[in-house]
């Protein structure tokens, strides 16, 4: 495994992070090349653009997006071809792969690959990471107002029994449906990976039971969910630990909880992928290999405050990220799942299924 330290001269350095940017031709800043990255809102250090843009002596323009479904959406309206990387969530990438949306990566360009921690190397969703790169991953439970909640909920119930909150508002994010399918089917003893129509129904049944709920505030994206939360706009939304963590970090919302529910739920890795027709897909290498560098995928992690996979990064994690809170039990683990990925006939069922309840 290849680790890039602080003892490194500034040139071995400089060749470690940048890989082929150094091949690339100088030219005049009006030709310069631009990397069209489309990312989850709040996702990446602007300085680590600004640097990587120095480094490679191109323009990056980010496009952000609040869920996979609307990430999906938009490479099928044309996306394909005017996006150099994307970052879908594991379990999207077979879909991705499908649909001819996103393409194989060569390897040969990845020089820093093998910073990767092993578990993250030929992961069950994409075999031999041939058409993905982990960028970050972590946890989905579920965040509340202590003030508002009374007592120590540990479950799902606290979003699907009206008599843990029976009168404060809350919300559910919309998505593309699998963390709340799931949730739904692992308070109904189904397990968060649940994967047979008769689960899904009962689940969206559950899931349109909430609906009907007087102080159900309606759905939202995931991210915008823990700001409805903050703002005291509500007192319950599920969210991603890495989220929560930005707030504990700044403060903004040192005063609420974050739990894994008893009953199951999921550990997830999001991925950076080239879409199909990419207009600069070498950039869009350099710029995945730029983020496996120790230093950069520290100061990612640091930045954001999701786990890195990135082995050589671990020594430079500082503050928040090597609390409980990123960093779950053993026994927390185990009652976490990947989700499996959904194919052909079952995709389409869902997706049925999910737009059904969003309706």
């Amino acid at each position: 495994m290849k680790f890039v330290t602080r003892m490194a001269t500034g040139a071995v350095a400089l060749a470690l992070g940048v890989g082929a940017c150094l091949s690339l031709p100088q030219p005049a800043k009006a030709d310069q090349p631009v990397l069209n990255l489309f990312i989850w809102s709040d996702y990446i250090d602007p300085a680590l653009i600004t640097k990587f843009e120095k480094q490679c002596n191109c323009k990056v323009v980010e496009t952000d997006y609040e869920s996979n479904a609307e990430m999906e959406a938009k490479l099928r309206a044309g996306g394909d071809s005017q996006y150099d990387v994307v970052v879908p969530s594991s379990y999207y990438v077979p879909e991705l792969q499908d649909e001819g949306l996103i393409q194989k990566l060569d390897h040969a360009k990845l020089s820093n690959f093998d910073n990767l921690a092993k578990r993250f190397q030929n992961p069950t969703y994409d075999p031999n990471d041939t058409y993905s790169i982990p960028y970050q991953w972590g946890t989905t439970g579920v965040v509340y107002d202590p003030a508002k909640i009374k007592g120590t909920p540990t479950g799902w119930g606290l979003v699907f029994d009206p008599k843990q909150n029976p009168n404060y508002p809350f919300v559910f994010p919309k998505g593309e449906g699998r963390d709340q399918i799931g949730a739904a089917c692992a308070y109904l003893g189904y397990g968060f990976n649940c994967a047979k129509e008769s689960q899904w129904i009962a689940a969206a049944k559950l899931i349109e039971q909430m609906k009907k709920r007087p102080n159900f505030a309606g759905f939202v994206d995931e991210t915008p969910g823990l700001g409805q939360v903050k703002k005291g706009l509500a007192a319950v939304s599920m969210a991603y630990n890495g989220d929560v963590g930005q707030c504990v970090a700044d403060g903004s919302c040192a005063k609420l909880k974050y739990y894994l529910p008893k009953e199951g739920s999921e550990i997830w890795v999001d991925t950076m992928a080239i879409p199909a027709h990419a207009p600069h897909p070498a950039l869009g290498l350099e710029f995945i290999n730029f983020i496996l560098n120790a230093d950069n995928g520290a100061d990612l992690s640091n930045y954001n405050q999701y786990a890195s996979p990135n082995a050589a990064s671990q020594k430079q994690l500082t503050g928040i990220m090597a609390s409980d809170l990123i960093n779950p039990s053993e026994a927390e683990l185990k009652n976490l799942q990947f989700l499996a990925p959904l194919r052909g006939a079952k995709y389409k069922l869902f997706n049925q299924i999910w737009t059904s309840v969003l309706q």
